[in-house]
This record gives structure tokens, sequence and C-alpha cells, in this order.
């Protein structure tokens, strides 16, 4: 055994002893849950054992899947848990079943839950250029667990409190998308907000120490540790820039410095104790997984009303179906329909003749007379809408006109189950009411921007390529964060870069 593992345990052993005696004193019993932590080697006072650990894992884990959405790419996904599971072996808690997961969110942030969940957001993933990068983010995680960290918080009944002092801030990424999020805020459990918003300076600096030395473990470069904490201090700084001095938060490595002396030495120490040997270098697996992932927000990442929009690029709308309703077609019309519930279609014309939208429906439409008649104005449109029963059918129909630019839209919905004719109808109005045009910047499913790698050339330059970006705010700064080249610097000839299609 090293002297300094003797002199750690020595001192652990002094610890404990002393906490023991302390609680004598104050006549409280001596709990079985009062032992030594399995990371640090320091006395724990925690009042939960591992199986209970585990227990308030997977309940948690589960309010995390109710309230945010896991990125579905299985290759990406395998490749994110072969680092994360090459990391937790050489942990000091291997035997825990970790699971790692990626959260479709665009926030650039990591978090852990007890009993081996970790996870990470598709948002920070855009910005890691390398394999050792993404082990540092996945070691610092697996170090919160390994020292028990949120089980000490708990404790303390400090759980959730530095999640609602930092909940109203937001990390927004600069690519057009309007989207800014607080994930912290929006995650169902409070345990993982305590993740999400940070453990504190030295929780979070004994996470970082334990991760280097599982990165060394692992064959990675612990300098990867720093490397990481620079990507997040540029975006802090890049957003400071852009909002004024407002703050952005990420809870991964938040309580650092830029130049954190502490960190840096805590690093050289990892590199010290042991004869490094670093054999995890290559990048190709990196970059063939990386290569397409979604930057910004993904249709997937937005509220569920943004999930069930569908929208016609060709004819500039957007309008919300109801959900599961199977949908169909063509270049100029859509459908969807419910079987034995009821179905809507959209139409479209060119409006010939300056009239309103119910004298429309009367007219044009052949309608003479409508129940629950009312006018329609919504996104800077107008229209009208009711209900009517259809001399062919006698089924109840919802009927409406939306006029947007030179044309109209015609609004058809029927109803099929008579039992519960208000609430299909109740559906059917919210659809026509989501009518909309398509707003700029919008993203929807097959527009997302995506990362694509290339190599560089002789003469690269972030301004020139930026010229022709498809990122509509910011892209030199965007590319130049994305790539690790951030307030300056150029690749060399051959380096390979992330450019965005």
């Amino acid at each position: 055994m090293k002297i300094l593992d003797l002199i750690k345990n020595l001192n652990s052993i002094l610890n404990m002893k002393n906490i023991l005696f302390g609680l004598l004193l104050l006549g409280l019993p001596i709990l079985n849950s009062c032992a030594i932590n399995p990371a640090t080697g320091g006395p724990n006072l925690v009042l939960m054992t591992e199986n209970k650990e585990k227990e308030i894992g997977l309940e948690e884990h589960e309010k995390v899947l109710s309230s945010q959405r896991l990125f579905e790419d299985e290759e990406l996904l395998q490749y994110v848990r072969e680092v994360g599971e090459k990391v937790a072996n050489v942990s000091h808690r291997p035997n825990l079943e970790y699971q790692f997961h990626i959260i479709d969110s665009p926030d650039i942030n990591a978090f852990a839950l007890p009993g081996g969940y970790v996870y990470v957001n598709r948002g920070l993933l855009t910005f890691m250029n390398s394999e050792a990068e993404l082990a540092a983010v996945l070691a610092h995680e697996i170090g919160h667990i390994t020292a028990r960290h949120a089980v000490q918080q708990q404790a303390r009944g400090a759980l959730a409190r530095g999640a609602a002092s930092v909940g109203g801030f937001v990390t927004a990424v600069a690519t057009g998308s309007g989207y800014v999020g607080s994930q912290i805020s929006e995650v169902a459990s409070i345990w993982a907000q305590t993740g999400l918003s940070g453990f504190g300076r030295e929780h979070e600096l004994e996470a970082d120490s334990l991760g280097a030395e599982y990165l060394v473990s692992a064959g990675y470069d612990p300098q990867a540790v720093i490397q990481v904490v620079t990507v997040l201090k540029n975006q802090e700084d890049f957003n400071r820039r852009i909002s004024n001095g407002a703050q952005s938060y990420h809870g991964l490595f938040a309580t650092h410095p830029r130049n954190d002396t502490r960190l840096q030495e805590a690093i050289a120490a990892v590199g010290e104790l042991e004869e490094i040997q670093i054999t995890e270098t290559d990048n190709r697996k990196f970059r063939t997984n990386m290569n397409g992932l979604i930057v910004g927000a993904s249709a997937g990442s937005q509220t569920q009303e943004t999930r069930n929009r569908y929208y016609q690029p060709l004819l500039d709308y957007t309008l919300v179906f109801p959900d599961e309703w199977e949908l169909s077609e063509t270049t100029t019309t859509v459908a969807a329909a419910s079987v034995g519930v009821g179905r809507i279609k959209v139409e479209v014309q060119r409006l010939q003749d300056n009239i309103e939208p119910r004298i429309f429906i009367r007219d044009n439409m052949g309608i003479p007379s409508l129940q629950k008649s009312e006018r329609l104005e919504q996104f800077r449109l107008i229209g009208h809408t009711g209900t009517a029963v259809n001399p062919e059918t006698g089924k109840t129909e919802r009927v409406a006109a939306i006029y947007y630019g030179p044309r109209v839209f015609i609004i058809r919905g029927e109803i099929d189950n008579t039992n519960i004719k208000d609430d299909i109808d109740a559906l059917l109005l919210d659809s026509i009411r989501s009518f909309r045009a398509i707003q700029n910047g919008e993203t929807h499913s097959g527009s997302e921007l995506k990362l694509k790698y290339v190599q560089a050339s002789e003469f690269f330059d972030f301004a020139v390529v930026a010229k022709t970006s498809k990122i509509v705010n910011y892209p030199e700064e965007t590319l130049r964060l994305l790539n690790g080249y951030y307030p300056s610097g150029s690749p060399d000839e051959g380096d390979w870069i992330k450019l965005i299609e």
C-alpha cells in the first residue's frame, strides 16, 4: 500500500473515532450507517444503506423519464455507455449497475443520481472534442456517485437548496433556434435538480479529483478535465457578452473559476500518484458517433404540443393535430383521423373575393347556418368557425375558414363517436385554433442543425466559413465554441473540425 494511502486511511480512522466519541458525549445512538466513504476513505455520517440508495436512484430515474425526453440514437447511446462503463469499472464502486442516458436537451450540462444513474445532455455532447473529454464528463458524474455526494446533501437537509437558488438561470445555444430552457426547473426529480445545479465547491472539486483518477486508470489523459472546464467557461464568457452580463449556468464544474489553481493542483497530483499510461487517444470512433448530432433545439426536445405539430413548408403553415391520430397528406392537403373517433382535413384555395370568412363558409362551402359560430383572430390571422350537420352523412362537423395571405385554408372535422361528441369537438377546435404561419427559425423534424466533421484546409478561416453557415446568430463565435477555438485561434491543416449543416 502506498504511503499516501496509509496516511489517508489513518486520518479516516481518527476522524471516525472523533465522530463516534462525539455521538457518545451527546447521548446519541451509534448507527450502522456511520461508515467509511467508499471513494474518499473519509468518514461518512449518512442515514442510508447502499440498497436504499439504489431504491432512491430508481425512483428518481422514473421521475427524470417523466419530465425529460431521452435522445433516441441507439448507436450514439451505446458509444456513450461503452465509454462510461470503461470509467465506471475502474472506480471505487465498480459493482454498481451503472446506467448512462442522453437527455434530448440543448442545455450544456450533465448530472447523476444515487445508485449509478448518469445523464449527459445532448447539448453538452456537441461541444466535446475528444473521447477523453466525454470520459471526463462521465468520470466527474461517477465521482459524485462513488463519493455519495447526493446522499450527503440529503443527510444534511441541503437537497435541492442550490437548485432553488439557480433555477432562474438558463443557458442558450446561439443557433437561431430561439430555444432557451431552464432544465433545472423542468426536471421532476429534486435529486436531479441538485445534480444539475451542482453540489458546492468542495464536493465538485472532490468529484474532479476522483474523476481524474478514474480517467488515468481507464487510460485517458486527466488533463481532459481541464479541457472540459475551459469549454464551459468559454460558453459562460460568450453568453455573458451577448446578454449584457446576464449569467448562464452549468452545474457541471459550476464552482470552478477559469484558472482554478486547486483544480490544477488536484489533477497534477493524480499524475504524480501513478505512472500514467495514456492509451485512449484514437478519436475516430468518437467522430463517427458524433457526426450528424443535432445542435441546438430538436423537434423532440421541444414541448409535447410542439412535437404533435404538423408542418407544411410549401404553404408555410403549421397546426397541432390530436395526439396519436393517423396522418395522411398530399402536396397541398393533410388529414388526420382516429378510427371510431373522428377526422379532420385541411385544404387550401386561392381567395377570389374580398368577403368575410363567415360569408365564405356560407356561400363557398355551402353551409347556410352554423352552431357555435365564432370569429377567429389568432396569430395575426382572421377566420371563422362553427359546427353544422353534414346532410350527406348526418354527422356533426366542425368547420373553419382561415385567411392567410392570398389563400383561404378550409378545415373540416367530422365527429364519429356521438357519445363523446363534445370532447371530440373540443379536440377539433383546439387544432383549428393552433393554425398559424411557421415562425422564422422554428425547428421541426428534418430541419434541425447537425454537426458535420471535415478536415481543415491550409487556409481555413472561421470568419470565412461563418459567412455561409446555417447558424443564424453569431455563426463565427458558435463555430469557434463548438471546436474549442474561442475567442481566437485556427486549426492546422488536416485537423478535424465541426461544421453545421
